[in-house]
């Protein structure tokens, strides 16, 4: 196994700069160079010294990724939150990097972490995921200089920020524009939380989709929520009451709530009231769910992915990508399914 640079250089047929440029992600190497040296160092195993690589690149090979939201949130959702980390974990240990994952909510635990993050220099970047408009933590970080992603738009510096997201207002504008093409015309919304972009966005397109039908927007059908099966449940109900043939959830954990409010009822899913959620998430294939599909592990490799190249001088500047949705026909809203 090579002990050393040096080794793997020579077993490429390199310099031992070459070598060096292509374990620390520099430019100005031909890309079958790069491939060479990379499949005899995955050959071998070789493992450069960590210590010795931070000295040079100035770089701890490691990221944060702060979730600025408290436990019971993020894992009341047992598949949002875990499928895109598993996106930002794969591609972190590909690209060879180590990932630490921040949660926090409360204002003193934030200042801690942010602190701590600006401080001690112990990462090289940082991924900020879900964050609400309000939240402080992106605009320091922003002014520190550290390199910064976040997954979703942020509600503030959005032109000095790079993100990933979805396009949101065309997924949520495809999702109302199916409701009404089925004949329903008293179509309600149940919003995501509406401190956070995908939340208002969301609405947005929920809002174009009845102005392209010539349908108002009537308040009565617009209940907030807040990402949860709970005010899923409570926005149906509500719904349900005020006369609303057909939801739109703003996410499938609310249209899980949805079906719970309507069994509970006695309305029938599809026939009396229709629906579509958001994300197809694992368990909308099992309940039949009509919903918006978005690539969510897609997103988290590729908000890493974008990270990564701020940090090694690939991108240059502000970058903004928006991932496609699609629209998933199953049993809820009383199409023929895909």
């Amino acid at each position: 196994m090579p002990q050393n640079i040096e080794d793997i250089a020579k077993a490429a047929g390199v310099s031992r700069s070459t070598v060096s440029r292509v374990l620390n992600g520099e430019q100005y190497v031909s890309a079958a160079t790069r491939e060479r040296v990379m499949a005899i160092i995955e050959r071998e195993g070789y493992t450069p010294n960590p210590a010795a690589r931070a000295l040079v690149t100035q770089r701890t090979q490691s990221v944060g990724v702060m979730i600025p939201h408290d436990l019971a949130t993020v894992f009341d959702n047992p598949w949002y939150f875990p499928t895109l980390l598993q996106g930002v974990s794969d591609r972190t240990t590909q690209r060879g990097y180590a990932m630490l994952l921040w949660m926090g909510r409360s204002e003193t635990e934030e200042d801690l972490i942010y602190r701590r993050i600006t401080n001690n220099r112990l990462m090289d970047g940082m991924l900020v995921a879900s964050a609400t408009g309000d939240n402080p933590l992106v605009a320091h970080l922003l002014e520190s200089g550290m390199p910064l992603v976040t997954v979703e738009r942020p509600a503030a510096h959005a032109d000095r920020i790079s993100y990933v997201t979805l396009d949101n207002i065309e997924g949520a504008r495809t999702a109302t524009a199916h409701l009404i093409a089925q004949g329903r015309r008293r179509v309600g919304i149940i919003t995501g939380a509406l401190d956070n972009m995908d939340g208002l966005d969301r609405l947005v397109g929920y809002k174009k989709a009845l102005a392209d039908a010539g349908l108002p927007v009537q308040s009565d059908y617009v209940y907030t929520g807040n990402w949860d099966r709970p005010t899923g449940y409570l926005g149906a109900k509500a719904l349900f009451e005020r006369g609303a043939d057909a939801i739109f959830a703003s996410n499938d954990i609310m249209a899980l709530g949805v079906l719970d409010a309507a069994a509970e009822v006695g309305l029938r899913i599809p026939h009396d009231v229709a629906l579509v959620g958001f994300d197809d998430l694992p368990v909308t294939a099992e309940v039949g769910l009509t919903t918006i599909r978005q690539p969510l592990r897609q997103k988290g490799a590729a908000a890493i992915d974008l990270l990564l190249d701020l940090i090694e001088g690939r991108a240059r500047g502000p970058q903004q990508i928006f991932l496609p949705t699609q629209l998933v026909i199953r049993q809820t809203c009383g199409a023929q399914p895909n």
